[in-house]
């Protein structure tokens, strides 16, 4: 288990978050091969995506910005076989831009759905939403 030496609520800079997990610099979903981590970001502040809190289930909406999502794209491979391949799930969440809260490690709480949201061009669109929960 990759042991990220950060506590629940700790605020890092998107700097510490990419040293911390050897990953890249943008996007909502960045897997690291280097740490066998996926660091999924739900930022509040941006406006594109819809991820919700419904009682302890984050309802985090996959990667894609453009047109329907494709579940086997990318990231939403990797979160989607999470639970197989070995991968380890870590969560932050921004409120104020630059300012990651860490949310800990998640896991799938039930299978991926679809529903329709806008998408950066302001035009309807399905994407894939992930149901995760914490555990630690």
């Amino acid at each position: 288990m990759f042991d990220t030496k950060l506590k629940l609520g700790q605020v890092v800079d998107n700097k510490e978050l990419m040293h911390i997990f050897k990953c890249g610099n943008m996007g909502g979903m960045r897997k690291s091969n280097k740490t066998n981590a996926l660091v999924i970001i739900s930022d509040y502040t941006k406006g594109l995506y819809n991820d919700k809190w419904t009682g302890s289930i984050l309802h985090y909406t996959g990667m894609g910005k453009i047109g329907d999502q494709d579940i086997n794209f990318m990231q939403n491979k990797t979160l989607n076989n999470s639970k197989t391949n070995g991968i380890e799930v870590f969560l932050f969440e921004v409120f104020e831009p630059k300012k990651y809260v860490f949310g800990g490690r998640v896991e799938l709480a039930g299978e991926p759905y679809q529903e329709k949201q806008k998408d950066d061009e302001d035009n309807m669109r399905n994407v894939w939403i992930f149901p995760l929960k914490r555990i630690e």
